[in-house]
């Protein structure tokens, strides 16, 4: 099985790009997903989460307050290294044993989504790697409609991660999301298409409507 990747920024599109493969039957891997997976109740990850960052990143329930764990690193780099030296390799664990188990039923090609491809270094281990880009000011627009943020605050967010002029670099595919949803829809279908070609699927396969099972 062929497993490749899909990234972008904040509001570039990223998640409309992997619903569409969904509906065409492509299997997404959704890397925030299994973020959640690997701090679930009873894990190793969440007790470590928990050893590192004190019992205040707790709900009453025992699961994890992300939005107070993300308060606790908000600017503070070592804290957030320390994070990401949890989560990270078990989140990598995950992509594997899932595509493990697309391969054993027969996939032959799966998408991993996940925002930090380029910046955790491992663009060439999801190789052709699909970069969803938009200008800043319509990642901005999408941003404050879609998270009830100022402008001034989806700017901060943005400018916080890595430009997307540096991922389309390193990119084996850009989609630019400057127009409709039938646009996307449209230049995800020849992305597609393309990627089959390159790792020698047939497109036929996912010429179809099903909604492929997430994993």
């Amino acid at each position: 099985m062929h497993l490749f990747g899909l990234t972008g920024g904040i509001a570039s599109g990223k998640s409309a790009v992997a619903k569409r493969l969904r509906t065409r039957g492509v299997p997404v891997i959704d890397a925030d997903e299994l973020a959640r997976e690997a701090v679930d109740p009873g894990t190793d990850g969440l007790l470590e989460i928990v050893k590192a960052f004190g019992e205040e990143v707790l709900r009453p329930d025992r699961t994890l307050d992300r939005k107070r764990l993300a308060a606790v690193v908000f600017g503070d780099e070592e804290k957030r290294k320390k994070l990401n030296s949890i989560v990270h390799p078990r989140v990598t664990t995950l992509t594997f044993t899932h595509a493990a188990r697309l391969r054993d039923r027969g996939e032959p090609l799966a998408c991993y989504e996940a925002a930090l491809i380029v910046e955790n270094g491992v663009a060439d281990a999801f190789r052709p790697l699909v970069v969803v880009a938009a200008p800043e000011d319509v990642q901005v627009a999408r941003a404050c409609a879609r998270d009830t943020a100022t402008a001034d605050e989806a700017r901060a967010r943005i400018r916080a991660q890595m430009p997307l002029a540096e991922k389309v670099k390193v990119a084996d595919f850009v989609i630019e999301n400057t127009g409709t949803l039938e646009d996307l829809h449209a230049k995800t279908d020849d992305v597609l298409a393309e990627i089959c070609k390159r790792v020698g699927v047939d497109p036929a396969r996912y010429s179809g409507g099903t909604i492929a099972e997430e994993e």
